[in-house]
Protein backbone atom coordinates (compact mmCIF):
# COMPACT_ATOMS: atom_id res chain seq x y z
CA UNK A 1 0.00 0.00 0.00
CA UNK A 2 1.53 3.29 -1.14
CA UNK A 3 -0.26 6.44 -0.01
CA UNK A 4 0.36 9.97 -1.25
CA UNK A 5 -0.50 12.59 1.37
CA UNK A 6 -1.04 15.95 -0.27
CA UNK A 7 -1.63 19.58 0.73
CA UNK A 8 -2.33 21.74 -2.27
CA UNK A 9 -4.75 24.49 -1.26
CA UNK A 10 -3.43 26.04 1.96
CA UNK A 11 -0.16 27.30 3.40
CA UNK A 12 2.74 24.83 3.88
CA UNK A 13 1.78 22.96 0.75
CA UNK A 14 3.65 19.74 0.19
CA UNK A 15 3.44 15.98 0.11
CA UNK A 16 4.43 12.74 1.77
CA UNK A 17 4.70 9.23 0.38
CA UNK A 18 4.02 6.40 2.80
CA UNK A 19 4.66 2.77 1.88
CA UNK A 20 3.19 0.14 4.20
CA UNK A 21 3.29 2.59 7.10
CA UNK A 22 6.90 3.73 6.51
CA UNK A 23 7.68 7.20 5.13
CA UNK A 24 9.57 7.19 1.85
CA UNK A 25 9.58 10.91 1.23
CA UNK A 26 8.33 14.14 2.80
CA UNK A 27 8.68 17.30 0.70
CA UNK A 28 7.63 20.91 1.24
CA UNK A 29 6.92 23.00 -1.82
CA UNK A 30 8.63 26.04 -0.28
CA UNK A 31 11.99 24.27 -0.53
CA UNK A 32 11.53 24.07 -4.29
CA UNK A 33 9.76 27.30 -5.23
CA UNK A 34 11.75 29.28 -2.57
CA UNK A 35 8.66 31.03 -1.13
CA UNK A 36 8.24 30.68 2.63
CA UNK A 37 5.06 28.93 3.75
CA UNK A 38 3.89 28.85 0.17
CA UNK A 39 0.25 28.28 -0.72
CA UNK A 40 1.08 27.21 -4.27
CA UNK A 41 0.07 23.78 -5.49
CA UNK A 42 3.15 21.55 -4.92
CA UNK A 43 3.92 20.91 -8.57
CA UNK A 44 7.70 21.03 -8.05
CA UNK A 45 7.54 18.68 -5.07
CA UNK A 46 5.34 16.30 -7.08
CA UNK A 47 7.80 16.34 -9.95
CA UNK A 48 10.67 15.54 -7.58
CA UNK A 49 8.69 12.78 -5.87
CA UNK A 50 7.19 11.04 -8.86
CA UNK A 51 10.35 11.39 -10.91
CA UNK A 52 12.76 10.08 -8.31
CA UNK A 53 10.91 7.71 -5.99
CA UNK A 54 8.02 6.07 -7.83
CA UNK A 55 7.28 5.41 -11.45
CA UNK A 56 4.50 7.88 -11.83
CA UNK A 57 1.14 8.30 -10.21
CA UNK A 58 0.12 4.82 -11.31
CA UNK A 59 1.97 3.32 -8.37
CA UNK A 60 0.01 5.38 -5.84
CA UNK A 61 -2.90 3.44 -4.36
CA UNK A 62 -4.69 6.32 -2.66
CA UNK A 63 -4.31 10.08 -2.15
CA UNK A 64 -5.08 11.54 1.26
CA UNK A 65 -5.64 15.15 2.25
CA UNK A 66 -5.54 16.60 5.80
CA UNK A 67 -8.92 18.30 5.45
CA UNK A 68 -12.31 16.66 5.87
CA UNK A 69 -14.53 18.46 3.38
CA UNK A 70 -17.79 17.31 4.97
CA UNK A 71 -16.72 18.56 8.40
CA UNK A 72 -15.57 21.83 6.91
CA UNK A 73 -18.88 22.37 5.14
CA UNK A 74 -20.74 21.80 8.42
CA UNK A 75 -18.43 24.31 10.11
CA UNK A 76 -19.15 26.86 7.38
CA UNK A 77 -22.87 26.30 7.78
CA UNK A 78 -22.77 26.78 11.54
CA UNK A 79 -20.74 29.97 11.10
CA UNK A 80 -23.21 31.37 8.58
CA UNK A 81 -26.25 30.51 10.65
CA UNK A 82 -24.84 31.60 13.98
CA UNK A 83 -22.92 34.77 13.13
CA UNK A 84 -22.72 37.66 10.74
CA UNK A 85 -21.61 36.80 7.21
CA UNK A 86 -18.23 38.37 7.98
CA UNK A 87 -17.53 35.38 10.22
CA UNK A 88 -16.51 33.48 7.10
CA UNK A 89 -13.46 35.75 6.85
CA UNK A 90 -11.60 33.85 9.57
CA UNK A 91 -11.83 30.54 7.76
CA UNK A 92 -11.38 31.99 4.31
CA UNK A 93 -8.62 34.49 5.14
CA UNK A 94 -6.67 33.13 8.12
CA UNK A 95 -4.20 31.42 5.80
CA UNK A 96 -3.86 34.62 3.76
CA UNK A 97 -4.81 33.14 0.42
CA UNK A 98 -7.89 33.27 -1.81
CA UNK A 99 -6.95 29.73 -2.76
CA UNK A 100 -8.36 28.62 0.58
CA UNK A 101 -11.84 28.96 -0.94
CA UNK A 102 -10.94 25.84 -2.87
CA UNK A 103 -10.87 23.80 0.36
CA UNK A 104 -14.64 23.51 0.16
CA UNK A 105 -14.28 21.85 -3.23
CA UNK A 106 -11.01 20.21 -2.33
CA UNK A 107 -11.25 16.91 -4.14
CA UNK A 108 -12.25 18.37 -7.48
CA UNK A 109 -9.63 21.09 -7.05
CA UNK A 110 -6.88 18.53 -6.41
CA UNK A 111 -8.03 16.37 -9.27
CA UNK A 112 -7.90 19.33 -11.68
CA UNK A 113 -4.44 20.32 -10.47
CA UNK A 114 -3.06 16.80 -10.68
CA UNK A 115 -4.40 16.34 -14.17
CA UNK A 116 -2.96 19.69 -15.21
CA UNK A 117 0.54 18.94 -13.96
CA UNK A 118 0.74 15.19 -14.50
CA UNK A 119 -1.25 14.84 -17.67
CA UNK A 120 -4.36 12.83 -18.45
CA UNK A 121 -3.81 9.99 -16.01
CA UNK A 122 -6.26 7.87 -14.07
CA UNK A 123 -6.26 9.24 -10.56
CA UNK A 124 -6.37 7.00 -7.50
CA UNK A 125 -9.18 7.63 -5.01
CA UNK A 126 -8.90 10.78 -2.87
CA UNK A 127 -9.64 10.33 0.85
CA UNK A 128 -10.30 13.27 3.18
CA UNK A 129 -8.85 13.06 6.69
CA UNK A 130 -9.82 15.48 9.45
CA UNK A 131 -7.22 18.17 9.99
CA UNK A 132 -6.71 17.49 13.69
CA UNK A 133 -6.87 13.75 13.03
CA UNK A 134 -3.92 14.22 10.67
CA UNK A 135 -1.98 16.11 13.33
CA UNK A 136 -2.82 13.52 15.98
CA UNK A 137 -1.66 10.70 13.70
CA UNK A 138 1.96 11.59 14.48
CA UNK A 139 1.31 9.35 17.50
CA UNK A 140 1.56 6.37 15.14
CA UNK A 141 5.28 7.05 14.55
CA UNK A 142 6.03 8.09 18.14
CA UNK A 143 8.05 5.95 20.58
CA UNK A 144 4.90 5.21 22.60
CA UNK A 145 2.52 2.27 22.52
CA UNK A 146 0.05 4.33 24.55
CA UNK A 147 -0.08 8.12 24.98
CA UNK A 148 -2.29 11.13 25.38
CA UNK A 149 -2.23 13.44 22.35
CA UNK A 150 -2.77 17.21 22.48
CA UNK A 151 -3.34 19.00 19.16
CA UNK A 152 -3.26 22.82 19.14
CA UNK A 153 -3.25 25.06 16.09
CA UNK A 154 -5.02 28.05 14.55
CA UNK A 155 -8.01 26.12 13.29
CA UNK A 156 -8.89 22.86 11.62
CA UNK A 157 -12.03 21.76 9.86
CA UNK A 158 -13.96 21.46 13.13
CA UNK A 159 -11.64 22.37 16.03
CA UNK A 160 -8.78 24.58 17.13
CA UNK A 161 -7.62 22.41 20.06
CA UNK A 162 -8.37 18.74 20.57
CA UNK A 163 -7.27 15.87 22.79
CA UNK A 164 -6.94 12.18 21.98
CA UNK A 165 -5.86 8.95 23.57
CA UNK A 166 -3.70 6.71 21.43
CA UNK A 167 -3.28 2.97 21.94
CA UNK A 168 -1.49 0.80 19.41
CA UNK A 169 -2.94 1.58 15.99
CA UNK A 170 -6.01 3.42 17.26
CA UNK A 171 -6.71 7.03 18.21
CA UNK A 172 -9.83 8.20 20.02
CA UNK A 173 -10.76 11.87 20.31
CA UNK A 174 -11.60 12.85 23.87
CA UNK A 175 -12.66 16.48 23.44
CA UNK A 176 -12.29 19.51 21.23
CA UNK A 177 -12.82 23.27 21.21
CA UNK A 178 -14.61 25.19 18.48
CA UNK A 179 -12.61 26.81 15.71
CA UNK A 180 -13.13 30.34 17.05
CA UNK A 181 -12.06 29.41 20.59
CA UNK A 182 -8.48 29.24 19.38
CA UNK A 183 -5.28 29.71 21.37
CA UNK A 184 -3.35 29.57 18.10
CA UNK A 185 -5.38 32.34 16.47
CA UNK A 186 -4.92 34.55 19.55
CA UNK A 187 -1.15 34.05 19.30
CA UNK A 188 -1.17 34.75 15.57
CA UNK A 189 -3.19 37.96 15.79
CA UNK A 190 -1.23 39.33 18.76
CA UNK A 191 1.92 38.55 16.77
CA UNK A 192 0.50 40.70 13.98
CA UNK A 193 -0.46 43.40 16.53
CA UNK A 194 3.23 43.49 17.50
CA UNK A 195 4.21 44.29 13.90
CA UNK A 196 5.32 40.86 12.79
CA UNK A 197 4.07 38.78 9.87
CA UNK A 198 2.35 35.51 9.17
CA UNK A 199 4.37 32.60 10.65
CA UNK A 200 6.45 34.95 12.87
CA UNK A 201 5.12 33.50 16.13
CA UNK A 202 8.59 32.14 16.88
CA UNK A 203 9.96 35.68 16.88
CA UNK A 204 7.43 36.71 19.50
CA UNK A 205 8.29 33.66 21.61
CA UNK A 206 11.92 34.80 21.57
CA UNK A 207 11.06 38.45 22.19
CA UNK A 208 9.00 37.52 25.25
CA UNK A 209 12.12 36.71 27.23
CA UNK A 210 13.09 40.41 27.08
CA UNK A 211 9.79 41.67 28.46
CA UNK A 212 8.48 42.42 31.93
CA UNK A 213 5.26 41.25 33.58
CA UNK A 214 3.46 44.56 33.02
CA UNK A 215 0.55 43.07 31.06
CA UNK A 216 0.49 39.49 32.36
CA UNK A 217 -2.38 40.03 34.81
CA UNK A 218 -4.43 41.83 32.16
CA UNK A 219 -3.72 39.16 29.57
CA UNK A 220 -5.00 36.44 31.88
CA UNK A 221 -8.45 37.93 31.27
CA UNK A 222 -8.10 37.33 27.52
CA UNK A 223 -7.72 33.54 27.67
CA UNK A 224 -9.04 31.87 30.78
CA UNK A 225 -8.57 28.29 32.02
CA UNK A 226 -11.76 26.31 32.64
CA UNK A 227 -12.34 23.79 35.44
CA UNK A 228 -12.51 20.79 33.11
CA UNK A 229 -8.92 21.34 31.93
CA UNK A 230 -9.57 23.45 28.86
CA UNK A 231 -9.77 27.21 28.17
CA UNK A 232 -12.06 29.93 26.87
CA UNK A 233 -11.08 32.92 24.74
CA UNK A 234 -12.72 36.10 26.06
CA UNK A 235 -14.45 37.72 23.11
CA UNK A 236 -14.77 41.00 24.95
CA UNK A 237 -11.26 41.56 23.57
CA UNK A 238 -11.44 39.83 20.18
CA UNK A 239 -13.66 40.15 17.13
CA UNK A 240 -11.95 37.67 14.81
CA UNK A 241 -14.97 35.39 15.15
CA UNK A 242 -16.99 38.03 13.30
CA UNK A 243 -14.44 40.00 11.26
CA UNK A 244 -11.41 37.73 10.81
CA UNK A 245 -8.13 39.47 10.13
CA UNK A 246 -9.91 42.60 8.93
CA UNK A 247 -10.66 43.62 12.51
CA UNK A 248 -9.40 41.01 14.99
CA UNK A 249 -9.50 43.19 18.13
CA UNK A 250 -12.25 45.03 19.92
CA UNK A 251 -11.93 48.54 21.31
CA UNK A 252 -11.37 47.02 24.76
CA UNK A 253 -8.22 45.21 23.61
CA UNK A 254 -6.77 48.40 22.12
CA UNK A 255 -7.63 50.40 25.22
CA UNK A 256 -5.76 47.94 27.45
CA UNK A 257 -2.77 47.09 25.20
CA UNK A 258 -2.45 50.12 22.98
CA UNK A 259 -2.25 50.57 19.22
CA UNK A 260 -0.61 48.12 16.86
CA UNK A 261 3.09 48.41 16.12
CA UNK A 262 3.72 49.01 12.45
CA UNK A 263 6.18 46.71 10.63
CA UNK A 264 9.67 48.15 10.94
CA UNK A 265 8.71 50.46 13.79
CA UNK A 266 11.15 50.51 16.70
CA UNK A 267 10.49 47.87 19.33
CA UNK A 268 9.62 49.48 22.64
CA UNK A 269 9.17 48.18 26.17
CA UNK A 270 5.41 48.00 25.65
CA UNK A 271 5.85 45.62 22.73
CA UNK A 272 8.26 43.41 24.64
CA UNK A 273 5.92 43.36 27.62
CA UNK A 274 2.93 42.36 25.48
CA UNK A 275 5.01 39.54 24.00
CA UNK A 276 5.89 38.45 27.53
CA UNK A 277 2.23 38.43 28.56
CA UNK A 278 1.17 36.49 25.45
CA UNK A 279 3.85 33.86 25.95
CA UNK A 280 3.31 33.56 29.71
CA UNK A 281 -0.43 33.02 29.39
CA UNK A 282 0.05 30.61 26.48
CA UNK A 283 2.39 28.54 28.65
CA UNK A 284 -0.10 28.61 31.51
CA UNK A 285 -3.00 27.49 29.32
CA UNK A 286 -1.00 24.72 27.59
CA UNK A 287 0.23 23.50 30.98
CA UNK A 288 -3.33 23.61 32.35
CA UNK A 289 -4.59 21.47 29.45
CA UNK A 290 -1.71 19.03 29.75
CA UNK A 291 -2.28 18.58 33.48
CA UNK A 292 -5.97 18.01 32.86
CA UNK A 293 -5.23 15.47 30.16
CA UNK A 294 -2.77 13.67 32.42
CA UNK A 295 -5.41 13.50 35.14
CA UNK A 296 -8.34 12.38 32.99
CA UNK A 297 -6.57 10.04 30.55
CA UNK A 298 -4.24 8.33 32.99
CA UNK A 299 -1.57 8.24 30.26
CA UNK A 300 2.08 8.53 31.31
CA UNK A 301 3.30 9.76 27.91
CA UNK A 302 2.23 12.78 25.87
CA UNK A 303 2.43 13.65 22.17
CA UNK A 304 1.95 17.28 21.14
CA UNK A 305 1.19 18.42 17.59
CA UNK A 306 -0.27 21.33 15.64
CA UNK A 307 1.37 24.70 15.06
CA UNK A 308 1.22 25.69 18.75
CA UNK A 309 3.26 22.54 19.35
CA UNK A 310 6.28 24.41 17.97
CA UNK A 311 6.28 26.57 21.12
CA UNK A 312 9.30 24.86 22.63
CA UNK A 313 9.26 26.97 25.81
CA UNK A 314 5.70 25.86 26.61
CA UNK A 315 6.61 22.26 25.76
CA UNK A 316 9.52 22.34 28.20
CA UNK A 317 7.20 23.50 30.97
CA UNK A 318 4.80 20.68 30.15
CA UNK A 319 7.63 18.15 30.45
CA UNK A 320 8.82 19.63 33.74
CA UNK A 321 5.48 20.35 35.40
CA UNK A 322 2.54 18.41 33.91
CA UNK A 323 3.32 15.00 35.41
CA UNK A 324 4.10 13.05 32.23
CA UNK A 325 7.12 10.76 32.14
CA UNK A 326 8.00 11.85 28.62
CA UNK A 327 6.81 14.37 26.02
CA UNK A 328 7.30 13.80 22.29
CA UNK A 329 6.76 16.37 19.55
CA UNK A 330 7.39 15.50 15.87
CA UNK A 331 9.71 17.73 13.81
CA UNK A 332 6.77 18.62 11.56
CA UNK A 333 4.21 19.48 14.24
CA UNK A 334 2.93 22.37 12.12
CA UNK A 335 1.03 21.93 8.85
CA UNK A 336 4.31 20.86 7.24
CA UNK A 337 3.47 17.46 8.75
CA UNK A 338 -0.17 17.37 7.71
CA UNK A 339 0.38 15.39 4.46
CA UNK A 340 2.29 12.68 6.34
CA UNK A 341 -0.28 12.70 9.13
CA UNK A 342 -3.18 12.22 6.73
CA UNK A 343 -1.42 9.21 5.18
CA UNK A 344 -0.65 7.73 8.61
CA UNK A 345 -4.26 8.17 9.76
CA UNK A 346 -5.61 6.40 6.69
CA UNK A 347 -3.10 3.56 6.92
CA UNK A 348 -3.57 2.82 10.61
CA UNK A 349 -6.92 4.27 11.71
CA UNK A 350 -8.98 3.68 8.56
CA UNK A 351 -7.35 0.53 7.21
CA UNK A 352 -6.44 -0.95 10.60
CA UNK A 353 -2.85 -1.71 9.65
CA UNK A 354 -0.44 -2.43 12.53
CA UNK A 355 2.36 -0.06 13.49
CA UNK A 356 5.87 -1.07 12.41
CA UNK A 357 7.85 2.16 12.32
CA UNK A 358 9.23 4.76 14.77
CA UNK A 359 10.37 8.20 13.61
CA UNK A 360 13.93 8.49 14.94
CA UNK A 361 15.23 11.06 12.48
CA UNK A 362 13.70 13.76 10.25
CA UNK A 363 15.66 13.19 7.03
CA UNK A 364 13.07 12.34 4.38
CA UNK A 365 13.82 14.94 1.72
CA UNK A 366 15.21 14.32 -1.75
CA UNK A 367 18.82 13.05 -1.87
CA UNK A 368 21.45 14.66 -4.11
CA UNK A 369 24.29 12.85 -5.83
CA UNK A 370 27.99 13.65 -5.86
CA UNK A 371 27.56 14.63 -9.49
CA UNK A 372 24.96 17.25 -8.57
CA UNK A 373 27.22 18.60 -5.82
CA UNK A 374 30.18 18.78 -8.19
CA UNK A 375 28.05 20.56 -10.80
CA UNK A 376 26.87 23.14 -8.25
CA UNK A 377 30.45 23.86 -7.14
CA UNK A 378 31.59 24.20 -10.73
CA UNK A 379 28.68 26.47 -11.61
CA UNK A 380 29.63 28.72 -8.69
CA UNK A 381 33.26 28.75 -9.75
CA UNK A 382 34.35 27.01 -6.55
CA UNK A 383 37.17 24.53 -6.09
CA UNK A 384 35.97 21.72 -3.84
CA UNK A 385 38.20 19.13 -2.20
CA UNK A 386 36.82 15.63 -1.68
CA UNK A 387 37.80 14.19 1.69
CA UNK A 388 37.44 10.86 3.45
CA UNK A 389 34.88 11.06 6.24
CA UNK A 390 37.35 10.95 9.14
CA UNK A 391 39.47 13.72 7.61
CA UNK A 392 36.38 15.79 6.79
CA UNK A 393 35.05 15.55 10.33
CA UNK A 394 38.38 16.47 11.87
CA UNK A 395 38.95 19.44 9.59
CA UNK A 396 35.46 20.85 10.19
CA UNK A 397 35.85 20.42 13.96
CA UNK A 398 39.15 22.31 13.83
CA UNK A 399 37.55 25.08 11.76
CA UNK A 400 34.72 25.42 14.26
CA UNK A 401 37.10 25.49 17.22
CA UNK A 402 39.02 28.26 15.44
CA UNK A 403 35.85 30.38 15.22
CA UNK A 404 34.90 29.72 11.61
CA UNK A 405 31.26 29.56 10.44
CA UNK A 406 30.45 26.42 8.45
CA UNK A 407 27.63 25.82 5.98
CA UNK A 408 26.81 22.13 6.46
CA UNK A 409 24.86 20.36 3.69
CA UNK A 410 24.44 16.60 4.00
CA UNK A 411 22.19 13.85 2.67
CA UNK A 412 18.44 14.27 2.60
CA UNK A 413 16.86 17.43 3.98
CA UNK A 414 14.87 17.59 7.20
CA UNK A 415 11.08 17.63 7.34
CA UNK A 416 9.56 20.52 9.26
CA UNK A 417 10.61 24.14 9.78
CA UNK A 418 13.87 23.61 11.70
CA UNK A 419 17.34 22.66 10.51
CA UNK A 420 18.38 19.53 12.35
CA UNK A 421 21.84 18.71 11.08
CA UNK A 422 21.61 18.19 7.32
CA UNK A 423 20.91 21.79 6.23
CA UNK A 424 22.57 23.68 9.07
CA UNK A 425 24.97 26.53 9.73
CA UNK A 426 27.35 25.46 12.49
CA UNK A 427 29.53 27.56 14.78
CA UNK A 428 31.34 27.64 18.13
CA UNK A 429 28.95 28.22 21.08
CA UNK A 430 31.82 29.10 23.46
CA UNK A 431 32.20 32.54 21.91
CA UNK A 432 29.64 34.94 23.36
CA UNK A 433 29.89 37.18 20.32
CA UNK A 434 29.22 34.36 17.83
CA UNK A 435 25.45 34.95 17.57
CA UNK A 436 26.02 38.59 16.62
CA UNK A 437 28.74 37.60 14.16
CA UNK A 438 26.45 35.11 12.40
CA UNK A 439 23.67 37.69 12.28
CA UNK A 440 25.97 40.33 10.83
CA UNK A 441 27.69 38.10 8.29
CA UNK A 442 25.02 35.58 7.32
CA UNK A 443 21.51 35.65 8.77
CA UNK A 444 20.69 39.37 9.09
CA UNK A 445 17.82 38.66 11.45
CA UNK A 446 16.57 40.19 14.71
CA UNK A 447 19.16 40.26 17.48
CA UNK A 448 16.71 38.98 20.09
CA UNK A 449 16.29 35.60 18.37
CA UNK A 450 18.44 32.77 19.78
CA UNK A 451 20.35 30.05 17.98
CA UNK A 452 20.08 26.41 18.99
CA UNK A 453 22.56 24.25 20.91
CA UNK A 454 23.07 20.85 19.29
CA UNK A 455 24.44 18.49 21.94
CA UNK A 456 25.55 14.87 22.02
CA UNK A 457 22.64 12.88 23.46
CA UNK A 458 24.89 11.01 25.85
CA UNK A 459 26.13 14.26 27.40
CA UNK A 460 22.99 16.42 27.25
CA UNK A 461 22.14 16.08 30.96
CA UNK A 462 25.56 17.52 31.88
CA UNK A 463 24.60 20.91 30.46
CA UNK A 464 20.80 21.02 30.41
CA UNK A 465 17.95 20.25 32.78
CA UNK A 466 16.65 17.49 30.53
CA UNK A 467 16.29 13.77 31.14
CA UNK A 468 14.90 12.62 27.77
CA UNK A 469 15.97 12.84 24.13
CA UNK A 470 14.84 15.79 22.02
CA UNK A 471 16.16 15.11 18.51
CA UNK A 472 13.73 17.51 16.82
CA UNK A 473 14.43 20.81 18.66
CA UNK A 474 10.98 20.95 20.24
CA UNK A 475 11.93 21.74 23.86
CA UNK A 476 13.73 24.69 25.43
CA UNK A 477 14.93 23.46 28.83
CA UNK A 478 17.00 25.54 31.20
CA UNK A 479 20.77 25.46 30.83
CA UNK A 480 22.47 24.35 34.03
CA UNK A 481 23.67 27.47 35.83
CA UNK A 482 27.18 26.13 36.38
CA UNK A 483 27.53 25.24 32.66
CA UNK A 484 26.05 28.32 30.97
CA UNK A 485 29.46 30.02 30.79
CA UNK A 486 30.69 27.20 28.56
CA UNK A 487 28.16 27.91 25.78
CA UNK A 488 27.19 31.61 26.10
CA UNK A 489 26.22 31.96 22.43
CA UNK A 490 23.62 29.19 22.81
CA UNK A 491 21.93 30.46 25.99
CA UNK A 492 18.88 32.67 25.57
CA UNK A 493 18.42 35.69 27.82
CA UNK A 494 15.99 33.70 30.01
CA UNK A 495 18.55 30.96 30.63
CA UNK A 496 17.01 28.41 28.26
CA UNK A 497 18.33 26.71 25.14
CA UNK A 498 16.23 25.35 22.25
CA UNK A 499 18.09 22.09 22.39
CA UNK A 500 18.68 19.38 19.84
CA UNK A 501 20.02 16.09 21.15
CA UNK A 502 22.07 14.24 18.54
CA UNK A 503 22.29 10.46 18.60
CA UNK A 504 24.99 8.64 16.67
CA UNK A 505 22.60 6.13 15.09
CA UNK A 506 20.29 8.88 13.77
CA UNK A 507 23.01 11.00 12.12
CA UNK A 508 26.51 9.52 12.41
CA UNK A 509 28.37 12.31 10.58
CA UNK A 510 26.68 15.16 12.45
CA UNK A 511 27.31 13.35 15.74
CA UNK A 512 30.91 12.82 14.65
CA UNK A 513 31.55 16.52 14.10
CA UNK A 514 30.13 17.45 17.52
CA UNK A 515 32.15 14.65 19.13
CA UNK A 516 35.36 15.78 17.42
CA UNK A 517 34.69 19.37 18.51
CA UNK A 518 34.21 18.11 22.09
CA UNK A 519 37.57 16.34 21.99
CA UNK A 520 39.25 19.59 20.91
CA UNK A 521 37.43 21.93 23.29
CA UNK A 522 35.83 19.87 26.05
CA UNK A 523 32.39 21.19 25.03
CA UNK A 524 29.99 18.64 23.42
CA UNK A 525 27.80 21.35 21.86
CA UNK A 526 27.68 23.20 18.55
CA UNK A 527 25.67 26.27 17.67
CA UNK A 528 23.12 25.31 15.00
CA UNK A 529 20.93 27.54 12.86
CA UNK A 530 19.18 26.93 9.56
CA UNK A 531 21.21 27.07 6.35
CA UNK A 532 19.55 30.08 4.72
CA UNK A 533 19.34 33.82 4.77
CA UNK A 534 15.78 35.14 4.98
CA UNK A 535 14.36 32.52 2.64
CA UNK A 536 13.41 28.83 2.99
CA UNK A 537 16.14 26.45 4.12
CA UNK A 538 18.39 25.51 1.22
CA UNK A 539 17.26 22.39 -0.60
CA UNK A 540 19.54 21.89 -3.63
CA UNK A 541 23.36 22.06 -3.70
CA UNK A 542 23.18 25.11 -5.96
CA UNK A 543 21.22 26.98 -3.27
CA UNK A 544 23.86 26.07 -0.72
CA UNK A 545 26.53 27.45 -3.04
CA UNK A 546 24.49 30.60 -3.64
CA UNK A 547 24.06 31.19 0.09
CA UNK A 548 27.75 30.59 0.71
CA UNK A 549 28.78 33.08 -1.98
CA UNK A 550 26.24 35.70 -0.91
CA UNK A 551 27.14 35.65 2.78
CA UNK A 552 30.08 35.61 5.15
CA UNK A 553 30.25 31.87 5.64
CA UNK A 554 33.86 30.75 6.01
CA UNK A 555 33.48 27.14 4.91
CA UNK A 556 31.05 25.17 2.79
CA UNK A 557 30.73 21.40 3.22
CA UNK A 558 28.44 19.45 0.88
CA UNK A 559 28.54 15.69 1.27
CA UNK A 560 32.22 14.73 1.11
CA UNK A 561 33.23 18.03 -0.52
CA UNK A 562 34.94 20.81 1.40
CA UNK A 563 35.67 24.33 0.21
CA UNK A 564 36.75 27.65 1.65
CA UNK A 565 37.29 29.09 -1.83
CA UNK A 566 36.48 32.80 -2.21
CA UNK A 567 38.05 33.39 -5.60
CA UNK A 568 35.02 34.33 -7.72
CA UNK A 569 33.85 37.86 -6.99
CA UNK A 570 31.66 37.87 -10.09
CA UNK A 571 29.77 34.84 -8.82
CA UNK A 572 29.31 36.52 -5.46
CA UNK A 573 27.74 39.59 -7.06
CA UNK A 574 25.53 37.57 -9.35
CA UNK A 575 24.29 35.14 -6.76
CA UNK A 576 23.90 37.74 -4.04
CA UNK A 577 21.42 39.69 -6.12
CA UNK A 578 19.59 36.50 -7.08
CA UNK A 579 19.55 35.30 -3.47
CA UNK A 580 18.15 38.57 -2.18
CA UNK A 581 15.11 38.03 -4.37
Amino acid sequence: MRILGLVGATHDSGLAILQDGVPELVLEEERFNRKKRTKRFPKRALKAALGEFVEGLGRIDVITTPWDVSRLRRTFLRAVLGRLPWSLSLVLQASHSPQDNDIVLLNSFLARKLEKHLGAVKLPPIVNVGHHDAHAASFFVSPFEEAAVLVMDGYGDDASTSAYIGRGNRLERLWQTGIFNSLGVVYTFVTKHLGFGFSDEGKVMALAAYGEDTYVAAFRDLVRPTPEGRYQVNFDYFSFDAFGELRPFTRRFLEVFGPSRQPGEELRDRHRDIARALQTVTEEIVLHMARGLRRTSGARQLCISGGVGLNCVANARVLAEAGFDRVWVPPCASDTGAPLGSALWHHHQSLGQPRRFELTHPFYGRPYSDREIEAALAEGGLAGERLAEAELIERVAQDLAAGKIVGWFQGRSEMGPRALGNRSILADPRRAEMKDIINARVKHRESFRPFAPAVLLERAAELFHLDQPDPFMTLAPRVRADKAHLIPAAVHVDGTGRIQTVERSANPRYHGVIEAFAKLTGVPVLLNTSFNRQEPIVEHPREAVSCYLATGLDVLVMGDYYTSDRSTAAAVDRDASEYAG
